[in-house]
């Protein structure tokens, strides 16, 4: 085995490990599609962690548009770590990841509703599927206590 054959395997061993896979479930034995779950933390907010469910077509160009999200606390949350965030009524993209070679991805999107002390996290598909934007909202409510006041 040559060196760069030898190296290019070591690579891919060693970023196997650190993938954001949680779980996955086969839709049966006749498909090619998968649900999977993937955990992802907020950049900016080391103490919340989404969960995104989507599935994949392993042989096909374009993944399907649905997706779920579910989004809790898992650490904590300073009020310094509020106040790096975006504020705007359109929020932040905080993940995104390619579903097809042709222009359509997943986004998630962070959104802090400021009037009921909560994070929003809109999870959502670029493109237009079947008359509609497939898109999941989950959030997470900032208890005084937690933001350290």
């Amino acid at each position: 085995m040559t060196k760069f054959k030898l190296s290019v395997l070591v690579s891919l061993l060693l970023l196997s490990g650190c993938s954001d896979d949680v779980g996955k479930v086969s839709l049966g034995m006749f498909t090619t599609k998968d649900i999977f779950i993937d955990a992802k933390r907020d950049p900016k907010i080391a103490g919340v962690t989404c969960h995104i469910t989507h599935v994949e077509a392993n042989f096909d160009l374009s993944d399907p548009s649905n997706t779920s999200i579910a989004c809790r606390q898992t650490g904590p949350i300073t009020a310094a770590d509020i106040a790096n965030i975006d504020k705007s009524a359109n929020g932040e993209v905080i993940f995104r990841e390619s579903l097809s070679v042709l222009f359509k991805s997943l986004k998630i999107r962070r959104i802090y509703d400021q009037k009921n002390n909560t994070l929003l996290y809109l999870s959502y598909s670029t493109k237009e599927t079947n008359g509609s934007y497939k898109h999941s909202l989950s959030s997470v409510s900032l208890y005084t206590a937690s933001l350290g006041k």
